[in-house]
């Protein structure tokens, strides 16, 4: 099977800003087309921000930065309704998962319950305000990222919470090669400006909806059953696999 051209196009612009590790851009490209979220475990200043920064540019879409910190509270993420006296009414000002491509940088530094915000909008793509449902973007995706567990100030993700990306992994150190040219560059920053959409909306839906009948044969299926149902009586893990987790294996 080839790759489809507008992957191959994603593929290239991401990594003439990225300079990292080329797998990570295969798994964040993965990760976007089958409409999950992702969530990147790795220490700061390795390009989590610029990865996905150039994703967002790439497809054209609009990001937002949710810079987590212990004070960040859950209508920071959200959004709130304000009072307006002129009109005598509340207004809606919406919060930052009200983007196309949202980072939600160091998310273990923030408090449990501003964790449990975006549950809503991993999970349905919506987040409840004052009892209204109020629609994400059809193309929301969120990078997430979290600092190592044993760094001052952090704080471990629950199950409930990791469980609504469909993605984990780390970006490491780039090459010596491509840590030089970083530093001949001066960052990624002038790439990351001069970086313009590869992929329109109509390209994107398109991509996502060949991704939706993509079918395992049933032989493989039969497999990763018995490999999820293996984990849950193995005496070195603590819990098996889920139902749903095993789905997004």
């Amino acid at each position: 099977m080839t790759t489809p051209p507008e992957i191959t196009a994603l593929r290239s612009a991401l990594s003439l800003v990225y300079r990292g590790n080329a797998l990570a851009i295969d798994l964040l490209l993965t990760c976007f087309i089958a409409r999950g979220h992702a969530l990147v475990e790795d220490i700061p200043g390795v390009g989590k921000t610029t990865l996905a920064r150039a994703l967002a540019a790439a497809t054209g879409g609009t990001f937002k930065r949710l810079q987590c910190t212990p004070d960040l509270m859950p209508a920071d993420v959200t959004g709130v309704s304000i009072y307006d006296e002129r009109e005598r009414s509340f207004r809606f000002h919406p919060g930052p998962v009200f983007t196309d491509v949202l980072l939600a940088d160091e998310l273990n530094r923030t408090p449990p319950r501003t964790q449990a915000a975006l549950l809503e909008a991993l999970s349905e793509s919506q987040v409840t305000v004052d009892g209204e449902a109020r629609p994400l973007a059809p193309t929301f995706f969120c990078v997430a990222t979290q600092n190592p567990l044993d760094h001052v100030g952090t704080y471990p993700l629950p199950d409930s919470q990791r469980d609504r990306f469909l993605l984990s992994f780390r970006l490491g150190y780039p090459e010596a090669a491509e840590e030089l040219t970083l530093y001949e560059r001066d960052g990624a920053s002038h790439d990351l400006d001069s970086l313009h959409p590869v992929l329109d909306a109509a390209a994107l839906r398109r991509l996502r909806a060949q991704a939706q009948v993509v079918r395992l044969e049933g032989s493989l299926r039969r497999y990763l059953l018995d490999m999820i149902r293996a984990t849950r009586s193995a005496k070195g893990l603590l819990q098996g696999v889920s139902f749903w987790v095993g789905l997004g294996l």
